[in-house]
This record gives structure tokens, sequence and C-alpha cells, in this order.
């Protein structure tokens, strides 16, 4: 019997589960897609650049995909069961609704336990390949586009224009173009009644086929390049230039120049790094305590050499011998003190920001290590909270549960974000603030759990409203 209800749990679970993975990773797409639209219009970027740039992303969203799916599916699959009464039936034949919710929380566990792997695995190579690819694209120039009356300036070494062109976007009439590869000016110019231009080599060379033109050349004096010697006119009835479109194609950065980013690091790395971190900054503490004895140094010095200490007070300021009683030093001790405490002041707050970046850099290390293992808890988390309040509300579909669903991961979410920013700014400990999201959500579930195995619904709230003798008789009236 319990294998035949197994089965129809587990039955009801995977099938939603499959349906809103699919449908959170469409929409995580559709919102990258959106983000970066500006980047991929007009650059010629073929299928096969988008397609390992969608796989990528596609990955990059898994983390953050497993934890909404399994709460959506949780919700649809036991409000289902709950709708059509399969529920109630169990309860009826002696089935606790823990035993019910058995088979698809040990299926949880082993999504958990995948998005563990993944998390440490795959998805820092897949965001070390998605932000690296995403960067090529962002610096590769769009493609080939010459308007109209326009001088088009993006083929290093020429500038072009062309009076008109035609509705093959190839025949072009009033050219001129300004050949500026030597650096020194306009003084190779190419005009032509008409043409038309094409590519070669798979688009690496752009070819102009110009008719009835003239070639312009000033020749200067090589050592002097002051005056011009020779002015060269040369009339042509067919001549070809081409040039090279290197500068257009994708060039691939070296991957290892993005691998400081800790969302690249896997957890070897990030363990790693975050010691190196904390070593460096405790040399770092050191030296700046070390240095800043020559800036205190009267204070050691009065400590140290006690046996001067007899001589009127305050003829020790800095390392100067002074007496502070002369009315003609007394500006000159001032100017010198505020020098002094104007310097240490310098030196504090230089040694407080550099501090500052390395504790920074080493609080984002240990937030991204801590989503390692958040990341995946909250897979069962929100399993909890999904199963508990689909047999609560018992409503199955893609209505009520996709916005329940919805609102606790953007409640996830926000929790998230908000104190990940204070560990990163070193206001509360990071293993507290990455942890805390996952614990209020957990008493969340926990709550939710209670009412469920109890056969509760949520508490109501009675709210009495008063209405003053005077508003019940206007109300008469009218």
């Amino acid at each position: 019997m319990f294998k035949k209800i197994d089965k129809l749990v587990i039955k009801s679970f995977i099938g939603p589960l499959i349906i809103t993975t699919s449908v959170v990773v469409f929409i995580f797409l559709i919102r990258f897609l959106l983000m970066y639209f500006n980047e991929f219009i007009g650059k010629g970027l073929g299928y096969s650049i988008f397609g390992s740039l969608f796989g990528y992303f596609t990955l990059i969203t898994i983390p953050d995909t497993l934890p909404l799916a399994v709460l959506l599916s949780a919700l649809i699959s036991f409000g289902n069961l709950g709708e059509f009464s399969e529920l109630t039936a169990l309860k009826a034949a002696g089935i606790k609704i823990s035993r019910v919710f058995l088979p698809s929380f040990v299926f949880s566990i082993l999504i958990a336990i995948f998005a563990f792997w993944f998390n440490t695995t795959v998805s820092p190579w897949a965001n070390l390949k998605g932000y690296s690819t995403l960067w090529d694209i962002k610096t590769t120039k769009l493609t080939l586009s010459i308007d109209e009356g326009v001088f088009y300036t993006d083929i290093p070494g020429y500038s072009i224009k062309v009076k008109k062109k035609g509705s093959d976007g190839q025949s072009l009439q009033g050219i001129v173009i300004y050949d500026q590869r030597n650096g020194s000016g306009n003084n190779e110019i190419t005009t032509a009644e008409s043409g038309k231009m094409y590519t070669i080599n798979n688009g690496a060379y752009l070819v102009f086929e110009l008719f009835n033109g003239y070639n312009y050349r000033n020749i200067r004096d090589a050592n002097t390049n002051m005056s011009v010697q020779q002015f060269m006119k040369n009339g042509f009835k067919h001549n070809k230039l081409v040039m090279s479109l290197e500068s257009f194609g994708i060039k691939r950065t070296d991957e290892q120049s993005f691998k400081y980013h800790p969302y690249m690091k896997n957890l070897g790395d990030l363990n790693t790094q975050i010691d190196s971190l904390r070593k460096d900054v405790g040399a770092t503490q050191k030296y700046y305590m070390m240095s800043s004895v020559n800036l205190y140094s009267y204070h050691y010095k009065s400590m140290v050499d006690t046996s001067k200490l007899h001589i009127l007070p305050g003829k020790w300021i800095g390392e100067r011998k002074t007496k502070l009683f002369e009315k003609d030093r007394v500006q000159d001790i001032v100017n010198a003190v505020m020098a002094d405490v104007n310097s240490v002041q310098s030196h504090i707050e230089t040694n407080i920001s550099t501090i500052g970046v390395k504790y920074r850099d080493q609080y984002m290390n240990e937030v991204e290590q801590q989503h390692k293992f958040t990341k995946s808890l909250s897979v069962l988390i929100l399993f909890l909270i999904g199963s508990s309040l689909g047999s609560i509300i018992k409503k199955g579909g893609f209505g009520l549960p996709v916005l329940i669903a919805v609102s606790i991961f953007i409640l996830m979410y926000v929790l998230t974000q908000f104190f990940d920013k204070l560990a990163k700014e070193g206001k509360i400990m990071v293993h507290v603030a990455t942890w805390i999201p996952n614990l209020l959500l957990l008493a969340l579930g926990l709550w939710f759990l209670n009412l469920a195995l109890n056969d509760k619904s949520f508490p109501k709230f009675n709210i009495s409203i008063k209405i003053p003798q005077f508003l019940k008789k206007s109300a008469v009236k009218l």
C-alpha cells in the first residue's frame, strides 16, 4: 500500500518539478536577455556564440532556480492532492500527513545534494565561461554599417563617406575614402562616382570596387614633414580597395583574468583565498602598527627616557626641546604640533582605508563560501514551506500557488541581499548574516508544518470596527 502511495506522491511531485524548473529557467533567461539586449544588437554574432552564451547562463541560473522550482512544485503537487480530496482520503485511511510528505522529502534531499555539488563544481565554471563570453561580446564592435552622408570611422586607418546607398546595401554613389594609416592626416584621398562593397573570406575583408574616380596624394618631406613637396593625382576607370575587418571579430579574453571574482571560484579555491586574505590582513595590520611607532616617538621617548622629566613640563614636543613660555616660539610650536597631528591623521585614514579594502575582499569570499551551503539547504526549507502550504490551502494549478511561491521567493531574495550587504560591510559576522534568511524561513516552514500536521488552517483575525451612532443615523437617512 505504501509503495503505491509513494509512487502517487512522487509522480505528482516530479511532473510539476520538471515543468516549473523549465519555466523558471526560461524566465531567468528572458531577464538576462533584456538586461544585455543592447549588447547583442548589430554585432553580427553567430548562432554558435548565442548558443554557448545561453547554455552557460542556463547553468548559472540553476542555483537560484532549484529552490524556487521545488517550492512551486511542492505547492502545486500537494495543493492538487488536497483539492481533489486525495489527502483527505489518506488521512481517513489512518496515514499521517508526515508519511505522505516523506517520499517527496527524500527526493528533495537528493535535489539538495545535487544542488551542493552543482554550486561547488559546475556553477563556478559556468560563471567563468558565461561572463568572459559576455565581456567579449561587449567589447566587440558593431557590424559594418555605413550610412549616407556620414563619415564612417570604425575601420582602423580609414574614414569613409558615401552620398547614396542602393537598396541592395552594396551599390554606392559619391564615394570618398580617406586613407589615414600612415598617421600623417588626410594626405591620401580616393573618390569615385560609383561602386559597390562586399566582404570576402567569410567576412574577414571588406572590398570596395570603385568606378570612375581619382586618387589624390600629398607627398611631404620625410625629414622635415613641413611643406608639401609633391601633389599626385591619378584617375581610374576601375579600382579595388581591400580593408581588413579583423577589429570587428569577437576576441577571446584570457579567462584567468576573470577568476579574481568569488563567483568564479569553487569551494577549495574560496578556502585558499580566504586563508590568504586573513594572513594578508594580519600582516598588514602588524606592519602598520610597527610603522606607526615613528609618528608617536615622543610618547615612547618620554616613557623610556624618564631621567629628563625633571626639566620644565612641556619641553618635549615630538622630538624637539623648547620652552613653551617663550612668546616668539609659541606659534612655531603650534604649527609644528598641527603638522604632526595632520600627518598622523592622514596616516591613520590611509591605513584604515587599505585594511578596509582587504577586509571587504575577505568578507565577499566568505559570503560566497557560505552560499555554497545555504543555497543547497534552502531547497529543503522551501520544500517544507511548499508542501505544508499546499496541504493547507488545498489549491493546485498555476494560479494561487504561483503567487504564493513568488512572494516567498522574493522575501528570501530580499533577506539574502540585505544581510549579505551587512556581512560584506563587516557590520554582522558573515557566518551569522548568511544563515539568518534560512533560519527565518525555517521557522516559518515549521509553523506551516505544525498547522498541516494538526489539520488546521491559518488563524483568522477578526477585526471589529465600532461605527459611531451619528454615522448610522446619516446612513439610514441616505
